[in-house]
């Protein structure tokens, strides 16, 4: 938990890219190096928001709801990561960020992915957070796991919106506790801020077509393996979820992420930046000055 002595003031305002206006919050001085977050599915920017609080001493510290969830409330016509990444960049353009470090959880993992293979040379390091990526192995394994059925239910057209929408967050709080850590539940308030972010239809739908596009994203990065990544990477996972984590980074590193490291945030599961805050900052943290002093 954060005390009160270490709240912060955080500013919201509209970043219009595309026609699209997109919730970002910021903390921190604007001359310094900035950190750019985007969450996952089901969460809104709020994810990072402790994160945020602790790093936002020493950094430009910033965060997105995704296009069409929460305040960013006009969808976009595609949910590929690719294009979501395309989004991010603007983002970055029209706020002049430099010294970038990306990072994302989740679905947000995925578009950090599709990021680093589109516009390599734009951002310094990024961080890739508790997610599997499409196309990348161990993909199949994953998509195979049965206790991952949601992957296929969200892909089905219309069919979870029309079962879900007034259950929100009776669906959504199954996924926070069985994908949490065993000794680390979400808070009762983070469950419904996160729950509200989709209680609009266009928000709901937006959701799931992050899992629909699953198959165009699986395309866009078996096409990109070759494509060559050399800026640092970190690769952060919670204790309990039970992964072998060099799976993942053989997968990572044959799909063209030459510069990649791993850490395992402890007694946390998949949400570790609303479970564990501090120690994935310290993460974080740790990562950016190592980068720095071996440029």
């Amino acid at each position: 938990m954060i005390n009160k002595e270490e709240e912060q003031v955080f500013t919201h305002r509209k970043v219009i890219v595309k026609e699209i206006p997109i919730h970002v919050v910021e903390a921190g001085s604007i001359s310094k190096p900035a950190i750019f977050f985007i969450h996952g599915w089901p969460t809104c920017w709020l994810e990072f928001e402790a994160v945020m609080t602790v790093l936002s001493k020493d950094y430009h510290v910033m965060a997105i709801d995704l296009p069409g969830i929460g305040d960013s409330e006009i969808p976009l016509q595609s949910y590929s990561k690719r294009n979501i990444a395309e989004y991010v960049c603007d983002i970055m353009d029209t706020m002049n960020l430099s010294d970038v470090t990306l990072a994302g959880c989740d679905v947000g993992g995925q578009v950090t992915y599709a990021f680093l293979k589109s516009f390599p040379n734009r951002i310094s390091r990024a961080v890739i957070m508790n997610v599997a990526i499409p196309g990348v192995d161990p993909w199949d394994a994953v998509k195979r796991n049965p206790y991952i059925w949601h992957f296929a239910f969200h892909s089905i057209p219309e069919l979870p919106e029309k079962l879900i929408a007034g259950n929100e967050i009776l669906y959504f709080s199954y996924f926070y506790d069985v994908m949490a850590g065993k000794d680390k539940k979400m808070s009762i308030a983070h469950r419904k801020s996160y729950a509200e972010a989709y209680t609009r239809p266009e928000a709901l739908k937006a959701g799931f077509d992050f899992y629909r596009c699953f198959a165009m994203d699986e395309k866009d990065n078996m096409e990109s393996k070759n494509d060559i990544v050399s800026m640092p990477i970190l690769y952060l996972r919670g204790e309990d979820e039970h992964v072998n984590i060099e799976t993942y980074m053989k997968g990572f590193r044959e799909s063209g992420l030459k510069n990649i490291e791993a850490k395992i945030i402890e007694n946390c599961g998949h949400y570790s930046a609303d479970e564990q805050p501090k120690n994935v900052a310290a993460a974080i943290r740790e990562f950016i000055s190592n980068t720095k002093n071996n440029m």
